[in-house]
């Protein structure tokens, strides 16, 4: 059976041009994802739950499907374990053709690529900081309110909460401090 999917909240794309490329295609069914569905994507994960072995899902754009590589990966992992397989007509997609490589394989490398690159443009950038003089993490307590904190502290007049309330500092903070002195 052969299940086209479109979404018509999906600015990028022109809902009437994927009806009619979907209807085109002699769909069995076509599944239309509205704006006024409660939860994006409520309508395919419905779909998708429903596929049988041998099933075709029909979508004009890979976009249709997914917001992110990592989403079309998960969901291309749902479909491959009903059996069920994925055809765009733009990208010429078919995971029922056998290929060189698996379209999942292909989409899991680019997912892993992806956060591998924005992991590391987040160490550039933080490395680019620090050579700037910038200071990097959580900001430090003005240190006379640390100075404070401490002075209660060795007072023994002051409950830990008394002193987190008068001067902002935390039990775990003054006691990081506590172990440097």
């Amino acid at each position: 059976m052969i299940i086209g999917y479109l979404r018509e909240a999906n600015i990028n794309i022109d809902y009437k041009k994927q009806l009619a490329l979907l209807q085109q295609e002699n769909c069995t069914e076509i599944v239309v994802e509205n704006e006024q569905s409660s939860e994006q994507g409520q309508q395919l994960d419905q779909l998708v739950h429903k596929l049988k072995k041998g099933d075709k899902l029909l979508v004009t754009k890979l976009a249709t499907l997914a917001d992110s590589i990592r989403s079309l990966a998960e969901l291309l992992e749902k479909i491959h374990e009903k059996g069920a397989f994925i055809q765009t007509i733009d990208e010429n997609i078919d995971t029922s053709q056998t290929t060189k490589y698996e379209l999942l394989d292909l989409v899991s490398g680019l997912a892993d690529f992806q956060r591998e690159k924005i992991s590391e443009r987040t160490r550039k950038g933080l490395h680019e900081a620090k050579s700037r003089g910038a200071s990097t993490g959580r900001p430090r307590k003005p240190d006379a309110n640390v100075k404070r904190a401490l002075s209660l502290y060795e007072s023994k007049k002051f409950s830990l909460q008394e002193i987190k309330e008068q001067t902002g500092i935390s039990k775990s903070t003054l006691y990081r401090y506590l172990e440097r002195n």
